[in-house]
């Protein structure tokens, strides 16, 4: 069950998470900083972690359908993937806003 310590560090993850985001995630994803690791395989991981936070919530919601979850961890892990992909969609959105700022550069 979702305790209010909890929500408080959630909150804390994603507000690292905008101060930097590069180390944020590779801290989240379980790479050391000065790793020498690609971003296509810290990319693949948060999807990777992404996509299992959605599994967790689809089999709350499924126990909650057969009357065999509380409602309040169904709606808790509803919350976390849905925090995890306004991050995810948040980060693409910097990629993306990136690359066309160093594609409207002139060479």
């Amino acid at each position: 069950m979702a305790n209010p310590i909890s929500a408080a560090n959630a909150y804390a993850s994603v507000a690292k998470l905008t101060s930097n985001p590069a180390a944020a995630l590779a801290k989240g994803a379980g790479i050391p900083e000065d790793s020498a690791t690609s971003f296509s395989s810290v990319l693949k991981e948060a999807v990777g972690a992404l996509n299992e936070m959605g599994r967790k919530s689809d089999t709350q919601a499924r126990a909650a359908a057969n009357g065999k979850a509380n409602m309040v961890d169904v709606v808790t892990a509803v919350s976390e993937t849905e925090v995890a992909i306004d991050a995810v969609v948040a980060v693409r959105d910097k990629v993306i806003a990136a690359y066309e700022e160093i594609m409207r550069m002139p060479i």
